[in-house]
Formats: C-alpha cells, sequence, structure tokens
C-alpha cells in the first residue's frame, strides 16, 4: 500500500533559483499560458505569512505577474506567457 503526499510547496513547472534582481527567485522551468493561477502567495490570519512563491517572487516595474487578494489569502497569477524566465510582480505597500 502506497501512502501519496499531494503536499507540493511550488508547482512543478516552478524552481527556486539565483535572482540577477535581488537574492534568490521564483522561476518557471517551463512554459505558461497567461491568466494561471500559481497558487496560494500568502495567507493572511491575524499576520500575514508567505508561502515558498509569496517568498522568493521578486519586483518588476514590467512585472510577468500579479496577486489577487481573496478572502484571507493572495493568489499569484500570470499576466502573459511565461517562457523560462524569472516571475515578477509589481510591489505595492
Amino acid at each position: 500500500m502506497s501512502v501519496e503526499n499531494n503536499y507540493r510547496p511550488l508547482p512543478k513547472f516552478l524552481t527556486i533559483s539565483k535572482s540577477q534582481i535581488h537574492g534568490l527567485g521564483l522561476f518557471s522551468t517551463s512554459e505558461i499560458q497567461a491568466g494561471v493561477c500559481l497558487g496560494i502567495s500568502h495567507i493572511i490570519k491575524t499576520k500575514c505569512f508567505r508561502t515558498p512563491l509569496g517568498g522568493f517572487i521578486n519586483h518588476s516595474d514590467q512585472p510577468n505577474c500579479f496577486i489577487i487578494e481573496k478572502k484571507d489569502k493572495r493568489y499569484l497569477y500570470t499576466i502573459r506567457k511565461i517562457k523560462k524566465e524569472e516571475l515578477t510582480v509589481y510591489y505595492r505597500f
């Protein structure tokens, strides 16, 4: 009998690697279509907790992703077709 572990800190097509923007960054390992939800980037309770998606995505003035807040979670979506490249968002505070 095998036990299946469904938890993955990142989708299979994303990885964390050295960034030319800052420190480590979030990178695609294959092509991703525009408008795809990549997963939860933050969970908001009494504090805001980052997932690996939220913890490693860097800022860009020309981002290829954006974050939408729904209830107590923030979700990361692609803006355009992504090739093998670093994923970025436009930080807003």
